[in-house]
């Protein structure tokens, strides 16, 4: 029972870095695991990373690890994906997710596992 709106999007070259933002309106944002899922073309959507409703538990896919950084800005209602050393395989159109969580488990990796999401926001990696 969220909207989610991303931005931040744009084109990149390889080693830049970007912000990308999801405002959350709706419900109750502290109660939402918020994740960051990503789709390039003629593939599926795949999990980037999640935070926890406290925004103390965090995420992150083997190809992000290290390089991508997922926070909760609980003050703007925000969820940010900084993304550092970004690489031409980073090309997608970037989603973020929301799903209530009453028991506090935040360990959501499948897209499946979210029914709030965003319109996405394309992101080009050019080398």
């Amino acid at each position: 029972q969220v909207q989610l709106v991303e931005s931040g999007g744009g084109q990149m070259q390889a080693g830049d870095s970007l912000s990308l933002s999801c405002a959350v309106s709706g419900r109750t944002f502290g109660n939402y695991v918020m994740g960051w899922f990503r789709q390039a073309p003629e593939k599926d959507r795949e999990f980037v990373a999640v935070i926890s409703w406290s925004g103390n538990n965090t995420y992150y896919a083997d190809s992000v690890k290290g390089r991508f950084t997922i926070s909760r800005v609980n003050a703007k209602n925000t969820v940010c994906l900084q993304m550092n050393g970004l690489k031409p395989e980073d090309t997608a159109v970037y989603y973020c997710a929301a799903e209530r969580s009453y028991s506090g488990n935040y360990y959501y990796t499948l897209a499946e596992d979210f029914r709030s999401w965003g319109q996405g926001t394309q992101v080009f990696v050019s080398s």
